[in-house]
């Protein structure tokens, strides 16, 4: 089987638009949650709590004609995959157009405007805003779509709508695809767009924070006083590449993609399975053949919600034991849904390459009904790992587990 590298990374979020800016925000230890304006019109919704990326200033290039099978969605992950690629040194490079090069790529759905247009003719009567392209904006695959329209890549196109997996999942597809020979390139990553009526999926399942005075103080994952996850947004892209192909070009390589696992619940669609979660780390330990002791972090999932937090705890207490160092990189940026893996495994790359690991923020307490684990807290802690594991699970018992090497 073939090395999976990974060569250029970029992303937009609510600490940073660039790898720089995002890892000294990490560093300064403060979320970015804040009260959203357009929440609090909203009559029956609980939480006013939002943490949005950042904005950003797109290009000349991004014509009106680039933009417009893009909503906000697939803009975001084009921008970010073009920094990647860019950072990769592979723009205007012939591998993308060759047959040798792929995207795999996953938001929750698409974006929110084109469905509302849509829908719209129940009301109305008539057609109304819809245009020839507003499904495109709109449609499952838009992100991964788009990212291939936009580089005119004709390999594999491999979408992932699984919500809070999204970007993992994409990562995690793309990495096979290259250990298996079928691809020597792969864009990858997820995002999502901030919008009402994603904030309003997880209120009406009670599931949100409704700390609105103290904005400060949550998500808080894992603490006794935790009350619910935030919706955040953003994107993230990785450039996979197999581990010749990148040392023969003179890439510089982040670190080395050496494990995945995945697996599915079987049970409910939206209460946490800590056997099967547990098992999905098993699984990609299994595909790095590495032990527990070779891993010196795991970034958790850590959303803030009840039964999530103390499922996943307890999980990685089964597989880890208790001296395993953990946090959860939800409480800076909230929960960004397709956009989590792939952000979170950008972040987990740069402290492993730093040596630096960020604490939870808001934990004080850790829940007795959560696992008893190394929770890093407080101030960032200094390890010297060769290895870290990114954990993501979602809606409908969709479990993944990527693990990273140093390089």
């Amino acid at each position: 089987m073939r090395r999976v590298v990974i060569t250029g990374m970029g992303l937009i979020s609510s600490i940073g638009n660039d790898l720089k800016s995002a890892k000294n925000r990490l560093r300064a230890l403060k979320n970015t949650v804040s009260v959203m304006p357009e929440l609090t019109k909203i009559r029956g919704l609980n939480t006013h709590l939002g943490a949005p990326a950042m904005e950003f200033t797109l290009p000349e290039h991004y014509t009106r004609k680039v933009l417009r099978t893009m909503g906000p969605v697939a803009t975001m992950a084009v921008y970010t995959a073009e920094n990647a690629v860019n950072d990769a040194g592979l723009s205007n490079s012939p591998i993308l157009t060759s047959g040798r090069a792929g995207v795999a790529y996953g938001s929750s759905f698409g974006s929110a405007g084109p469905v509302r247009d849509f829908f719209s003719i129940h009301e109305t009567g008539e057609v109304g805003a819809i245009t020839s392209f507003s499904y495109l904006k709109l449609m499952p695959q838009t992100t991964a779509v788009n990212v291939s329209l936009y580089f005119k890549t004709v390999g594999r196109i491999i979408p992932s709508g699984t919500a809070c997996t999204s970007g993992s999942l994409a990562i995690g597809f793309a990495y096979e695809t290259i250990k298996n020979g079928i691809q020597d390139v792969m864009i990858a990553g997820g995002a999502e767009e901030f919008d009402i009526t994603q904030v309003a999926v997880f209120d009406t399942l009670y599931a949100t924070s409704t700390k609105n005075d103290t904005p400060n103080l949550s998500p808080a994952p894992f603490d006794t006083n935790r009350d619910g996850l935030v919706i955040g947004s953003g994107a993230g892209t990785l450039i996979l590449e197999e581990y010749e192909h990148a040392v023969a070009r003179g890439a510089k390589i982040y670190a080395e993609i050496v494990g995945f696992g995945s697996n599915t619940d079987g049970m409910h669609a939206t209460q946490p399975n800590r056997e099967t979660m547990a098992e999905c780390m098993r699984l990609a330990l299994q595909s790095a053949n590495l032990n527990t002791k070779d891993i010196g972090y795991v970034n958790m999932h850590g959303t803030g919600t009840t039964h999530g937090d103390i499922a996943e705890s307890n999980a990685t207490e089964s597989v880890f034991g208790q001296n395993t160092p953990v946090s959860s990189l939800k409480s800076y940026v909230g929960h960004t849904l397709g956009a989590c893996g792939a952000l979170e495994s950008i972040w987990s790359i740069q402290m492993m390459n730093d040596g630096w690991f960020a604490p939870t923020l808001n934990l004080n307490t850790p829940d007795e009904q959560c696992g008893h684990l190394d929770y890093i807290m407080g101030t960032g802690r200094n390890i010297d790992t060769k290895y870290v594991m990114n954990n993501n699970f979602a809606f409908g018992g969709i479990n993944t587990s990527l693990i990273f090497k140093k390089m």
